[in-house]
């Protein structure tokens, strides 16, 4: 092969990689703030409002507890003076663990608290992944949900309206 042929095959080489090069590094980036996400698609509202009803339903039942606790504990100093250490002994150990028992009922609330939010957030993004999917596809996008510098474009407004399109039910 001659000297003129491989020049000719390396400019053509690089021509046609050069319009690559250039895509690459123009590559669209847009961000996506997945909090407002969360918050604000209807599969979101509808999460935080059951969450919200069970969260009250639970603490209204550790709060009556608690008050009825409060109230043994009143009634046990109140009649404390009349009692025999034996019976004083054992009421208020009963009335300990009844505050052990209530302590563990709360950190159990707790925890299955966080559990159902885990799983409602997690069947959200779920659905996110596919609306985001679809859009970076349509518009050749990089989605990010972190906003880079230079700030890119801001999209979760319309990730919100295609994720309540794509998911009625919300």
């Amino acid at each position: 092969m001659s000297i003129r042929r491989k020049l000719s095959a390396l400019a053509l080489v690089a021509a046609l990689a050069t319009p690559s090069l250039a895509a690459a590094q123009q590559a669209k980036v847009a961000y996506v703030d997945l909090e407002r996400v969360l918050l604000e698609v209807r599969d979101g509202k509808a999460a935080q409002a059951r969450l919200r009803t069970w969260l009250d339903a639970r603490q209204k039942e550790i709060d009556a507890e608690q008050t009825a606790l409060r109230a043994e504990k009143e009634a046990l100093d109140k009649a404390s003076p009349t009692m025999d250490a034996a019976t004083r002994e054992q009421k208020s150990a009963d009335l300990k663990r009844k505050v052990v028992a209530l302590s563990e009922k709360w950190e159990r609330s707790r925890a299955e608290a966080a559990a159902r939010e885990s799983k409602e957030i997690e069947a959200i993004l779920a659905r996110y992944d596919r609306v985001a999917a679809t859009i970076q596809r349509r518009d050749g996008l990089t989605i990010v949900d972190e906003q880079p510098s230079p700030p890119a474009p801001d999209i979760t407004d319309e990730i919100v309206r295609a994720y309540d399109a794509a998911n009625p039910g919300g």
